[in-house]
């Protein structure tokens, strides 16, 4: 099988290196300096004028492109790209003054002040249409210079709008999902309890805390809603640029898991997916490792988002972020180590925030990749231009795919209804973290795993896992039917198959349309709160072998085993000796139910037995020690393997017989090789 995309732009066939710069903040005597700092770090691709559009426009219809115009130049003549960027983040001072309409209203209704970012209205026709002339005149004027790579729209779409134009754009959106009928709507939402229904789509408005928060198909909605309008207002923003640069690329970053907006749907708009990744590495109590694991899921999200192609680490940070509570530092190492876990999880980019640090404003103690002393002689600086080095000699990477025979299933609307849900748990129910501490179990082994919607296709995979699919939309379960009849192995917990696409609870017993292939009804949900605690006990000779104890905490399912087989059950309790763990066979397949959030000494054991049966293909024969991750990129015919440590001791790892290439020195290596704190390795093999 060839997995081999290419190169995000044929004119760049390499890793792109660098970050955000802002030379309008800067004299012309420190653009100099900066581009011989670029060669000295091995960085060839800056993202240009994010929030520049005063720097642009300083008044209504006067248009200053001289610097940035010197700066594309400087940026050409040096080897190096442009991933520039639209600057609709922040609007000028003087739009705001005089179009006070292009501002957002809140959710309680007040119009915001000048101030922050993205701070628009997306309806507000005025600010769409001085998008439209901006955008347009960078198109025109830099479409064929040669240091255009990548547009790189606006910076982080996030937040809603509440004004009088977004909740009519919102009923006009209602009425086409619901076919114009209210009947539909009422239905859909409940809106007979505590007698919300509605008799005109005049009536509807956005949640509100002073109004409406507690019909839940309504929040659902309108989060859809605000998906759909972003979407809109960016499709809006790149129309000239689609017309005027057809050929280049074209991106807006993301933020990783952030609920505003639904990334599996706006994905669809992108060429390539990029992203903001900010781990905060070596805080008190939090193991790198565990961090490692749970950042390399996120890139698993963002590389499967279209389909598995390569994604943008568009932001990093080389040393400490300035706005957790505690700002630690890189420890030696980890800068080089994180860089590659997004590599060797399919990004073909490590770009930072930021290229300088900034003199002043909220983020001038931000790490940064050249320090307030301007000079390349810092500790930060070297690792960079180490890195720099590296990423150079791994040109064979580039456009290189994961072949995963596990998937996981994390969908955005699954994670929106579970939160919005008043029960079992008011809140934040822990679906990231839940799906991440599955996926935990397949990082520790070196198992690759994509992260899918349950939109998403289930073929291929030998192995589906679905925590906490608290909504099944229509055709999901018929697909995950078909998955285990075919012979594929399913996974379910607690908290699965309760409502559909409109939070309407499914009728006849949970879980719902997944209950004939899981072999289970699940009757009633136990909400444990913290510190209370059940336990979960294999049962004698069960076929996964599991057999001690395990710790059951947060939510505890009481299911009756229809035609499942029962593999364990719960030790403690009224509750003790009915059904912990269930499989089903079903079809060529097999589908099984933990109905309990266990430790994740059970989440290994499990899925340890389950790699084994299915056979899942691990890059290293050999044990892993706890801390070091094994990942492996494929173009179909060459493997490429990273070996990280994310502990701060020395470890051993043994390659097996086989020589491999590393592809920074070009020696071959095979056997046990040793990893300092916090290093890594890329090899080559095939």
């Amino acid at each position: 099988m060839t997995l081999q995309y290419g190169p995000i732009n044929p004119k760049c066939p390499h890793f792109l290196h660098g970050g955000d710069y802002n030379p309008d903040q800067w004299t012309p005597d420190v653009w100099d300096q900066d581009m011989r700092l670029m060669k000295l770090a091995g960085c060839n691709a800056m993202s240009v004028g994010i929030f520049a559009w005063t720097a642009l426009e300083p008044a209504e219809g006067r248009f200053e492109f001289g610097w940035l115009d010197t700066i594309m130049d400087k940026l050409a003549d040096n080897g190096a790209f442009a991933v520039l960027a639209t600057p609709s983040g922040a609007r000028p001072a003087w739009m705001s003054r005089k179009y006070p309409e292009v501002l957002r209203v809140k959710e309680n209704r007040v119009r915001n002040l000048h101030g922050l970012r993205h701070n628009h209205c997306p309806t507000s026709p005025v600010y769409r249409q001085k998008v439209g002339i901006i955008n347009r005149r960078l198109a025109e004027r830099y479409k064929d210079h040669p240091a255009l790579l990548v547009w790189h729209i606006s910076n982080e779409y996030g937040g809603e709008c509440h004004c009088d134009r977004c909740q009519e754009a919102f009923r006009q959106w209602l009425r086409k999902r619901y076919n114009n009928d209210l009947d539909t709507l009422n239905h859909a939402w409940w809106t007979g309890f505590w007698s919300h229904t509605y008799t005109d789509f005049a009536q509807i408005e956005s949640p509100a805390p002073h109004g409406e928060p507690s019909l839940h198909g309504l929040n659902l909605d309108w989060k859809r809603f605000t998906t759909d309008i972003a979407i809109d207002f960016y499709r809006g923003e790149i129309a000239p640029l689609r017309e005027l640069t057809p050929d280049t690329p074209i991106t807006t970053n993301f933020m990783g898991l952030y609920t505003g907006l639904n990334y599996q749907k706006f994905s669809r708009e992108l060429d390539v997916v990029s992203w903001d990744s900010y781990p905060s590495w070596h805080q008190q109590g939090a193991e790198s490792w565990r961090l490692g694991a749970q950042t390399a899921f996120v890139h698993d999200v963002n590389r499967c988002l279209r389909g598995g192609r390569p994604f943008m680490l568009m932001e990093s940070v080389p040393s400490a972020t300035n706005w957790v509570q505690h700002a630690k530092i890189k420890r030696p190492g980890m800068h080089i180590t994180s860089s590659l876990n997004a590599v060797a999880h399919g990004s073909d980019t490590v770009q930072y925030f930021q290229w300088r640090k900034s003199r002043g404003g909220s983020e001038k103690f931000h790490g940064a990749v050249v320090d307030h002393c301007g000079h390349e002689h810092t500790r930060v600086f070297g690792e960079i231009a180490e890195l720099g080095k590296q990423l150079a000699r791994l040109d064979a990477v580039i456009g290189s795919g994961v072949a995963a025979e596990v998937a996981v299933v994390y969908d955005w609307e699954n994670n929106w209804a579970l939160n919005d849900a008043w029960g079992p748990k008011r809140g934040d129910k822990g679906y990231p973290a839940t799906c991440q501490r599955h996926y935990e179990s397949f990082w520790k082994a070196g198992v690759p795993v994509d992260v899918i919607s349950m939109e998403d296709s289930f073929e291929g995979y030998k192995l589906l896992i679905a925590p906490m699919l608290y909504m099944v939309r229509p055709g999901v379960a018929e697909r995950i039917e078909q998955f285990v009849k075919g012979g594929g192995v399913f996974v379910a917990t607690y908290l699965t198959g309760i409502v559909d696409q409109t939070d309407l609870v499914f009728l006849g017993g949970w879980p719902g349309p997944l209950r004939k292939v899981l072999g289970i009804w699940a009757e009633e949900i136990d909400s444990l709160p913290p510190g209370e605690t059940n336990c979960v006990v294999g049962a004698d000779g069960n076929a996964l072998g599991l057999g001690r104890s395990y710790e059951a905490r947060d939510y505890c399912d009481l299911i009756h085993a229809e035609s499942a087989e029962i593999l364990a059950t719960y030790g403690e309790g009224f509750y003790a000796g009915r059904p912990a763990v269930t499989v089903n066979a079903f079809g060529d397949g097999r589908a099984y139910y933990i109905a309990s959030r266990n430790d994740q000494a059970f989440l290994d054991d499990f899925y340890g037995r389950l790699m084994a049966d299915l056979a899942v293909r691990r890059p290293l024969e050999a044990l892993v020690p706890q801390g070091v991750s094994v990942a492996v990129r494929t173009d179909g015919t060459r493997e490429f393997l990273f070996v990280m440590n994310f502990t701060g001791d020395v470890q051993t790892i043994d390659l097996g017989p086989t020589a491999v290439t590393d592809m920074v020195s070009g020696q071959a290596v095979s056997g046990a090789i040793t990893l300092p704190a916090f290093g890594s390795r890329v090899m080559q093999r095939g």
